[in-house]
This record gives C-alpha cells, structure tokens and sequence, in this order.
C-alpha cells in the first residue's frame, strides 16, 4: 500500500489518477453505483466554473433587439460541466458545446471567444460580408479564475473516493 494509506497512488498526473480510481471502483461490486457518485461529485465541483463562463458569455454587449432566439443566452444554456470515467478519454471539464439551430451558427461558442471574430452575410444582402467581433477570450478569462480552485476540487471529491475505498479495504 502505498504511502497515502490509499489502495493506489493518486499522482500528480489528473489523468492516471483518474483512470486509477476508476479501476479501482470497478473492482468493487457495486462499481457502477460508485461510479455514478464520482462522477456526480466531480459535476457538482465544477458548477461553479460553468457559472463563471456563462457570466463571462452574458457580459458580451448585444448589437440590438432581434426576433431570433439570444446569441448569448444559447451559448450560456450550452456551457455545462462534463465528466468522464472510462474510455478513451477520462476527466472532468468545463465544455461549451455546440449551438444548433441557433441562427444557423453551431460554432457560435468558439467564434464569440477568439480575437479575429467571425464573417458572415449581411441581412437582406446576397453579397455583402461582414466580421463580427465578440468578447474575445470571454472564456479563457472566466476559467483563469476558477480553474485552479475547480481542479482543487475536483481531485478533493477524487481523493473523497479513494479514501472511501480504502475504508472498505482496510
């Protein structure tokens, strides 16, 4: 047993820690309940961050009223926090997925955050071209603050685990 009382050892890589842990809970026999939990604890860690995003997204000013749904408020209803344990890629995260059926922009989360904007028609105007700028790094900014602290706590509900398994163990 390592030097941690754990039945593994939680290193500094986040990645093979995760991927220990879950080795881990599937050897138990109620693995996929633990599993579950983890995942749900490390969810729960990151809501915080995701809050942050979605401010940082709302804070974007607006060129004006319009008929079609918010830009804005589609992009902040698409930032949730992701877990995953197991495959072929295993962590947790802060993803803002795709909008679909959103003004016909599903990269709208990703164009909004980077300095060179994006292009595209004018309305009511077949050959007029436009770039439009966002709130540049309206993501990254909201994530320098909250990253830390998010991985604090995401490796603490890790660690939460780790020392429940232990228990039943030892």
């Amino acid at each position: 047993m390592p030097a941690n009382g754990l039945p593994f050892e939680l290193g500094v890589d986040a990645h093979d820690a995760i991927q220990a842990l879950t080795r881990a809970i599937r050897a138990e026999a109620d693995g996929k309940e633990l599993r579950k939990e983890l995942a749900k604890n490390m969810r729960e860690e990151l809501k915080p961050a995701a809050a942050e995003a979605k401010s940082g997204i709302m804070a974007m000013s607006s060129a004006g009223p319009g008929t079609a749904p918010g830009l804005r408020s589609a992009v902040a209803r698409k930032i949730r926090p992701e877990v995953k344990l197991g495959g072929n890629w295993s962590g947790a995260r802060v993803k803002a997925f795709k909008t679909k059926n959103v003004r016909g922009f599903p990269n709208a989360p990703k164009r909004t955050n980077r300095a060179r904007g994006w292009r595209h028609l004018v309305y009511g105007r077949a050959d007029s071209w436009v770039t439009q700028h966002g709130k540049t790094d309206w993501f990254d900014h909201a994530m320098q603050g909250v990253g830390p602290n998010a991985k604090e706590a995401v490796e603490k509900a890790m660690e939460n685990m780790a020392r429940r398994l232990a228990s039943r163990i030892g």
